[in-house]
């Protein structure tokens, strides 16, 4: 599998990460350099946020229903939600969680990670034994820095240069010590976690599966399973010539896996078709791997070919 898999991800011209494990069965995994290096994570680093926020919640230290007001100046670059309204809006600290996780709001995911505070997510990764994951900053810190190392003039400058085919790529702008940062393995260890209500209270991670589970973006690790009896939950992340997903694949059946796959393309074109659909692909493949070796005789099919 582990064979097949790579030559999936070299067939899309990407390197690519892998960790699906199924959450009933933990030690059943499939892996793929998990836990080699920590690199960016881009929008991923909303998942460790919203759990560190669900923990506050059920500590009393935040109101999730406080509400935030937020001017234009406020606004993070994004192409989704706040970040690209004309007006001042004042929505609750829940909601922000919501918009952040279900389109990837870039203002709502900085927002919710100011009234956090990274000392909380640093906290949470550490409780969960995820030690590569260092969230340093939001979108904002991050695309700050990605200007600085590319000596840019302006982010849209940066933006066009690290899109450049031609052009030659500061190695300090993959650099995981100067941005949010994970391998699959951790942001495995996370979703495992929610699904199994040991991030926070049972409410809190009902909350956040449910968050997940309305997630609107079906280009990733949802394109591998095109079936109205398999729910997938997730969570997308972007960076440059990075493209990952976290989330969980829910069968007919009842079978649950966390899959987790991280790719870095060879090109730095903005839109790359073929290395958005492996992560479904290489991410199928896996859990059909592991469907296959349950000790069961209940079902004869794979539950998601009906």
């Amino acid at each position: 599998m582990e064979r097949i898999i790579r030559g999936m991800f070299a067939d899309a011209g990407v390197r690519g990460w892998l960790h699906v494990a199924d959450v009933h069965r933990p030690s059943a995994q499939v892996t793929i350099d998990a836990d080699d290096i920590p690199v960016p994570v881009g929008s991923l680093y909303k998942v460790p946020v919203m759990a560190a926020f669900c923990r506050l919640v059920d500590a009393g230290a935040i109101d999730p229903r406080r509400r935030v007001a937020l001017e234009r100046a406020d606004h993070v670059p994004g192409t989704t939600g706040i970040s690209i309204l004309h007006d001042p809006v004042s929505v609750s600290l829940r909601d922000l969680v919501t918009l952040m996780m279900t389109i990837s709001d870039n203002t709502a995911g900085d927002t919710v990670l100011r009234h956090v505070g990274g000392a909380a997510v640093d906290g949470l990764c550490r409780d969960l034994g995820m030690p590569d994951t260092h969230i340093l900053a939001g979108t904002a810190g991050t695309l700050a820095q990605l200007v600085a190392d590319t000596e840019a003039q302006s982010l849209d400058d940066a933006l066009t240069h690290i899109a450049d085919n031609d052009a030659t790529i500061p190695t300090g702008v993959y650099n995981p010590l100067s941005k949010a940062s994970s391998t699959p393995a951790d942001m495995a260890r996370l979703l495992h976690a929610i699904w199994t209500d040991q991030a926070a209270s049972a409410e809190g991670c009902a909350f956040m599966r449910d968050v997940m589970g309305r997630e609107v973006w079906g280009h990733r690790l949802a394109s591998g399973f095109p079936h109205d009896d398999v729910k997938v939950s997730g969570k997308t992340g972007t960076f440059g010539a990075m493209r990952h997903e976290a989330g969980v694949v829910e069968l007919a059946d009842g079978s649950t896996y966390t899959a987790v796959v991280f790719t870095h393309a060879a090109r730095a074109d903005r839109k790359l078709p073929r290395a958005d659909t492996v992560i479904g692909k290489v991410a199928r493949a896996a859990i059909e791997e592991l469907w296959g070796t349950q000790d069961t005789t209940s079902h004869d099919a794979w539950p998601g070919a009906r």
